[in-house]
């Protein structure tokens, strides 16, 4: 016997409720980042005016957590567009979450690692599939 961590989505199904609950979340999410990503390009600067840090070294370890926000930030933007476009009772995946497969010999391989999601409507699982 095997266990395996897989990566499982979350859908929601949209409703009106939950639109503008995701709506306002991925809105708050998209000005959180940014404001990191203003308050680590300030402490960036201020670092490499000091002597004790080298400016490449600063500016490396720094731009990469930018980019993770920023990358994240593209991601909220993508999700308020879909909210838009999409109709009433559309899944959208909103985020994944780590499960535990039990793998076993004799089981068929495939079946075990079919697409499991869990489905979300209202803040209640109505699937777990």
């Amino acid at each position: 016997m095997m266990q395996i961590l897989k990566r499982i989505p979350v859908k929601q199904v949209l409703t009106a409720a939950s639109r503008q609950k995701l709506t306002e979340q991925f809105e708050q999410d998209y000005l959180r980042l940014k404001q990191e990503c203003e308050q680590l390009w300030f402490e960036q600067k201020k670092l490499e005016k000091k002597q004790e840090f080298s400016k490449m070294e600063v500016e490396k370890r720094f731009s990469a957590e930018i980019q993770k926000r920023k990358d994240k930030m593209k991601r909220a933007e993508h999700l308020l567009g879909q909210l838009e476009i999409l109709p009433d009772d559309s899944e959208l995946v909103i985020d994944e979450v780590d499960s535990i497969v039990t793998v076993e010999a004799g089981d068929r391989y495939e079946e075990r690692m079919l697409d499991p999601q869990i489905i979300i409507k209202d803040g209640i699982v109505i699937r777990a599939r």
